[in-house]
């Protein structure tokens, strides 16, 4: 029997909380870093064409070790992996921080990834291993309230190292903090070898992460030099190894990463996923391109620039917290309101990235991080209460698996529309404006079938409009 909430404290396992936090931290603060940092990286070793890389990267690495951080806790506990993702993450700053080029940055961003990713997961993984039960959801309100302060804190210090250092000063000291953090956990910090309960629903196939990470690299790689016959062969090769993880996926019983129909539009939970990756790969370009259009546009600060992509999470924290209490009759309006909000942001940003003024651009970010953060906790709710019993805790994890699935397909298709546009070969004001444009136009497509999945899963299980959830179920 538990103790009651009343005799616990947060306190009493304070180590155990430090611990979960500083993942978090790294990963969170780190991510809106490099954003900050990314026009003064470019300006002083190049790698223009490959913008979109540092997303996808990054992405990749966070859904392998973000698939696999079950798998590993159940196999070895919590602090070897853990302490063997921090030790990943600084080795991806000293990579960076000594990088010559672009193409070993990109290195560096995926290994930041994987280590990052395993940080995140796995402090998760680590919250319901380490606090007893009443006191788990005050520790992942305390994860969720350091999040946005992570967004406030991330591109202050890249700005910072920007304006009064060196960015490679900003891996180093973000590098220093992994490697305490590192040694930490594989010296001081109270974790014994726990495995999972239950290991055998954890167990992932290497081979479809592989395909899956294969598909985005391939359609990344089609922006390098665009070209019809090459990027075309690269996209299309890079969409069939998507759809055959999402084959081999539907058919590994036990094992599937996804739900069942998990990309299927007139399914519920399918509707629902459609909307997160579309809506996903609508709104990274904001995150890889934001901040230097921002500073070559309209001569921002690398602080500025910084702070405006944070707007967005700034924003999502807010409105999170503002709807937080709403009752479960409401999800559908909030769900569809919050869609609806993220999507108008897409042509506010196609006028004001390219036109300014920056405080307007400052706008369309928080206002679309408000809309994601008033709609999410309710597309969870929601999607868990339509999917078939035994898919719940795989809908859980799925979603942001796909959504960063979403955030690299993205930023590797917005790569490709940048660079067609002519921003990798050096162009001037008015050519940047376009590539901007160019950039924010190809979005709204996804955006608009992003609302479409959105009308049909707030619509789904409704008596009389769509199939209810026992006949969707089973079909």
């Amino acid at each position: 029997m538990h103790p009651s909430p009343d005799s616990l404290s947060l306190r009493r396992y304070g180590g155990a909380l430090i611990l979960v936090c500083a993942g978090v931290w790294l990963h969170a603060a780190d991510s809106l870093l490099v954003a900050t940092m990314l026009p003064a990286l470019v300006a002083e070793i190049g790698g223009e064409a490959l913008i979109g890389w540092t997303v996808s990267l990054y992405e990749i690495g966070t859904i392998l070790t973000g698939a696999a951080s079950g798998l590993l806790a159940a196999r070895y506990g919590v602090r070897l992996p853990m302490a063997v993702a921090a030790a990943a993450f600084a080795a991806e700053c000293a990579i960076s921080a000594l990088a010559p080029t672009m193409w070993v940055v990109l290195a560096g961003r995926l290994l930041q990834g994987l280590g990052g990713g395993g940080l995140m997961a796995l402090a998760f993984v680590a919250t319901s291993v380490l606090f007893p039960r009443p006191l788990v959801p005050r520790a992942i309100a305390a994860v969720s309230a350091l999040w946005g302060v992570s967004a406030f804190l991330g591109p202050l210090i890249g700005g910072l190292f920007v304006e009064y250092a060196d960015w490679r000063g900003g891996f180093w000291f973000f590098g220093a903090k992994a490697v305490a953090l590192s040694l930490w956990i594989g010296f001081g910090a109270g974790l014994g070898r726990q495995p999972l309960p239950d290991p055998a629903r954890n167990t992932v196939f290497s081979s479809r992460l592989l395909l899956l990470a294969a598909g985005v690299v391939l359609i990344a790689y089609g922006g390098v030099e665009v070209g019809p016959l090459r990027t075309a062969s690269c996209v299309l090769a890079g969409i069939a190894a998507l759809i055959a993880f999402l084959v081999l996926d539907a058919r590994g019983g036990g094992s599937r990463l996804l739900p069942r129909r998990s990309f299927d539009p007139t399914a519920p939970v399918g509707s629902g996923l459609v909307m997160i990756f579309c809506l996903a790969i609508a709104t990274i370009a904001v995150t890889a391109y934001g901040p230097l259009f921002i500073v070559l546009l309209h001569g921002a600060p690398a602080l500025v620039a910084g702070y405006i992509v944070a707007c967005a999470s700034i924003g999502w924290t807010i409105a999170a917290l503002l709807v937080a209490v709403s009752a479960e009759r409401h999800d559908r309006t909030l769900i569809g309101a919050g869609m609806l909000v993220v999507t108008a942001s897409i042509p506010g940003f196609l006028y004001s990235v390219p036109n300014g003024p920056v405080w307007l651009i400052a706008a369309f970010s928080a206002l679309q991080g408000a809309g994601f953060g008033m709609a999410w906790a309710f597309v969870l709710r929601r999607m868990t209460a339509l999917a078939p019993a035994d898919d719940t805790e795989r809908v859980a994890s799925a979603l942001p698996t796909v959504q960063r699935l979403g955030y690299a397909v993205g930023a590797a298709y917005a790569g490709i529309v940048a660079n067609a546009a002519g921003f990798a070969d050096g162009a001037d004001k008015a050519g940047i404006a376009e590539a901007a444009r160019a950039v924010f136009a190809a979005a709204l497509p996804f955006a608009a079938i992003g609302l479409a999945a959105t009308a049909r899963f707030i619509y789904s299980g409704t008596a009389g409009r769509w199939p209810d959830r026992k006949s969707d179920a089973d079909g």
